[in-house]
Parts: structure tokens; C-alpha cells; sequence
């Protein structure tokens, strides 16, 4: 952000904060780290520290089902209903020239992954209460929640595969399952939707806030169960399916002595893959929102590569449906590597010179933490290209797909696991290759090879 729009900011909050109440100077304004979908700036007035949260442009948020004013007025029935959740003060209106959100009172403690990861397990059951109180919130007292209902969300996304080429086998064996295994209706709760570590503020170890209620809805609880248990919201705990804090039978006494409902591991194992898909096509999505403009930051392109990390949290989740014969067979070889350059330097490794380059010269004159964060998600998508170019196998085949979708295909048919085991573990190494799961899943299906 430029200096000039900065202060055009600055002023605005200055006006937004003045008409509620507020009488103090804006100051200290820095743009925090995180969040994929919407912006977040801290800002100090009247003694007090407050944060704007706004999306990043009207196109971004067009087609969500709820708007900044609806997030707004579900936090705040959180908070009635006994939820810690953040207090909203005031939202943005047309003529403060701001955009689309909201200004809440800065909640106390840090929302970073490892400060949460790190915290005694009792807060395990400090997020299961929380959820319970959420779970108990009364839908009539938010009639514009939409509805999920399991059946009508996997033809949605199957839907949104469709529209995204449809050519990722691992997505189509996910909706195959799903499709194969809707549950029984359950009672609608409001949920979360996007309950997680990295959407909880936490201080000294104790949690302090839910943040980031855009996702809010009606359906299972037992979704909401499920999406903070994914591989990718557990941050490297790959022993502690719940939350990574603890186990997933942790998780669900906690929840069930909160007055939660009882736990269903079917229904468990239901919306972990069917949200191990939506994350999946979500991040194909981010691609999509940069080429129409709506969204234009790096970041948002750097994290539809992220799908190549669902296609193997997938395959994991699903594999077990194999034949044994199958889940033994060794893996075929992996893709030939180019041989090491000769004399002019290649591209990728002028993509290696310039990465370095910004580690030992631009990064070291770097003080705010969003650029930080920036020239990290920079130096990422600068590593995807370079190892794209070195060799990365394709992640697409739309016959496969049009093949499991309509059931001639499944991982029984000999080879396919290995193969598919082999596709992601390349595209994914391109990809994403820090990303926790990888090494796990190659010491597991590299054994037999």
C-alpha cells in the first residue's frame, strides 16, 4: 500500500471512529499477517486498540452468503450467546470510502498456529466448549443463516469441480466417496464454519477469542467437529488428530460434557472428507479470483497450489476403501529430474539467484511484519515456478475423473492407487513440499517400492 493511500485509510477510520464515539487521534495502523479471504488492520484510538476487518474488494465477497453486515451480526449473537468472540463497535458505511467490514475491540493474545500448538491441552476443551456454546446459539435468532445440507453441498461441489475442469482424480474419488456415504439428516446447529487453529486468539495458553465468522451456517455439528481436525489446520501435529492439540476422542468428550451432541464418528468421517474437498476446490478457487481481478494479491495465487496438499490428505482418507493387494503395491518410479545445467545458467536457476537475492538484500530491510510475510509468500511462488520447470508430474486427467465420477473407476482397479499415490507425491513436492504430510505419506508408500 502506498504512503498516500495509507493515510486515506488513517483519515477514514478517523471519521468511522469519530461518528461512533470515539474521540482520540487514529494511529499505530499495521496490516496484520494471515487471513486468505479478507483484510485485517490494527489501529490505536482513545487508549484503546481496535481492528478493521474488510474484504479485500465488493467482487470478492459478491457471491458469499453473507455480507459484512450479516458476519458482523453473527459475532455479535456469538458474544450474547456466551461464545468468546470479539465485540463489535461499528461497521463501514458508503460514505466512509473504505469499503466492505467492520471495527472490533482488539482481543488479548495471538492467533499464531504455534503460540495455540504449544498451549497446555486444556485448551482442547476450551475450544470444544466454545463450540458447544456456538452449536447452542438459536438459528431463529439468525434467519439469514443459509443452510448445508450434506446431500445439496456435495452436488454443489461437485458443481464447483465441474466448473474448475474437473481433472483432479483425487477430488473425484472424494466426491465418489460422498456421494456413496451421505448420513441421515441431523438437527440443525449454527455453526462456525471455519472453526480452527489460526481462526482462535490465545493468551497464556487459554483461549480468548473465536475469530472469522464469514463461513457461519446452519447444518451438523459434526462438520464442524470435523473441519478443525484436518490434516492442514494441524500445523505438522500429525499425531494429534484433534485440533493437534490432543486426540479426536479428546475432542469429542470435551464437546459432549459441554452439552454438545453426541459424537458420531460416521458422521465424523463424512465431513472430514467432504471438507477435505470444498478446501480442496476453495483453493482452485483463489486462481480464479486473481484472473478476474477481484483479488489481485500474490497470495492468492500462491495458495491455489495449496489443492496439490488435499490431493494427498485425500487419498489418505480414502485409501483404506482399497484392496489390501492394492494398498501394498509398490509405486512406479518417479519423474526423471533434468541433469544439473551446463554452461549458461538456466531458468530455474535464475529463479534460485533471485530468491536469494531477496533473502540477503531486500529481507534484511524489511521491518513491517506483513512485508515479512509477503516476501515469504514471494520467495514460495518464486520456488513452485522453479521446481514446475525442473520437472513437476501433471496433477490433471479428465477422463480418470469422468471415469470415478460415473462409478466405472474405483481403487480397486489394479495399479490406480499407485499410480495416483505417485502423481500427488510429485505434484505436491512441486508444490507445497514443506507441507508436513508429504513426508509421512512418502515414508508410508515408499516402504513396498
Amino acid at each position: 500500500m502506498t504512503a498516500q493511500a495509507q493515510q486515506a485509510l488513517v483519515e477514514g477510520l478517523q471519521r468511522v471512529m469519530t461518528r461512533a464515539g470515539w474521540r482520540g487521534t487514529v494511529s499505530g495502523l499495521l496490516r496484520l499477517s494471515g487471513g486468505a479471504n479478507m483484510q485485517s488492520w490494527r489501529f490505536e484510538t482513545g487508549g484503546e486498540a481496535f481492528v478493521l476487518r474488510r474484504a479485500p474488494s465488493a467482487e470478492w465477497v459478491a457471491n458469499r452468503h453473507l455480507d459484512m453486515a450479516k458476519e458482523a451480526a453473527v459475532i455479535r449473537a456469538a458474544r450474547t450467546g456466551g461464545v468468546p468472540a470479539p465485540e463489535v463497535v461499528t461497521e463501514l458505511l458508503p460514505e466512509d470510502d473504505l469499503g466492505l467490514g467492520f471495527i472490533m475491540r482488539c482481543v488479548p493474545g495471538s492467533p499464531d498456529p504455534e503460540n495455540a500448538l504449544s498451549s497446555p491441552p486444556a485448551l482442547l476443551g476450551e475450544i470444544a466448549a466454545a463450540m458447544a456454546k456456538v452449536h447452542a446459539l438459536d438459528p431463529a435468532d439468525l434467519p439469514f443463516l443459509p443452510v448445508l445440507e450434506p446431500a445439496a453441498g456435495v452436488e454443489a461441489l461437485a458443481a464447483q469441480f465441474a466448473e474448475a475442469r474437473g481433472d483432479r482424480p483425487p477430488i473425484a474419488l472424494g466426491l465418489a466417496w460422498l456421494r456413496a456415504n451421505l448420513p441421515p439428516p441431523a438437527p440443525l446447529a449454527v455453526l462456525h464454519g471455519d472453526l480452527r487453529i489460526g481462526n482462535i486468539m490465545v493468551e497464556d495458553g487459554r483461549l480468548s477469542a473465536v475469530l472469522d465468522w464469514e463461513l457461519a451456517h446452519l447444518g451438523d455439528a459434526h462438520e464442524d467437529l470435523a473441519f478443525g481436525c484436518m490434516t492442514v489446520w494441524r500445523f505438522g501435529r500429525l499425531d494429534k488428530r484433534g485440533f493437534g492439540l490432543g486426540q479426536i476422542e479428546d475432542l469429542a468428550r470435551a464437546y459432549e460434557a459441554a452439552g454438545g451432541t453426541a459424537f458420531d464418528p460416521a458422521r465424523f468421517r463424512f465431513w472430514l472428507v467432504y471438507r477435505t474437498v470444498w478446501w480442496a476446490l476453495s483453493a482452485l478457487s483463489m486462481g480464479k479470483g486473481w484472473r478476474s481481478g477481484a483479488d489481485r494479491s500474490l497470495e492468492r495465487v500462491v495458495v491455489a497450489r495449496r489443492a496439490a496438499e488435499q490431493d494427498l490428505d485425500l487419498l489418505l482418507l480414502l485409501e483404506a476403501d482399497a484392496p489390501e493387494a492394492e494398498r501394498a503395491r509398490p509405486l512406479p518410479p518417479p519423474l526423471s529430474q533434468p541433469a544439473p545445467a551446463e554452461g549458461e545458467p538456466s531458468a530455474v536457476e535464475i529463479l534460485t539467484a533471485v530468491s536469494e537475492w531477496l533473502a540477503a538484500t531486500v529481507k534484511p530491510h524489511m521491518a513491517a511484519p506483513r512485508e515479512r510475510f509477503e516476501l515469504a509468500v514471494a520467495q514460495n511462488a518464486l520456488g513452485i515456478v522453479r521446481r514446475e520447470l525442473a520437472g513437476r508430474p501433471n496433477p490433471h486427467d479428465k477422463a480418470l475423473c469422468e471415469a470415478i465420477l460415473a462409478g466405472r473407476t474405483t481403487l480397486a482397479e489394479p495399479g490406480l492407487l499407485a499410480d495416483l499415490r505417485r502423481r500427488v507425491l510429485g505434484t505436491l513436492a512441486a508444490d507445497m513440499p514443506k507441507y508436513p504430510a508429504l513426508a509421512e505419506a512418502r515414508c508410508i508408500w515408499e516402504s513396498n517400492t
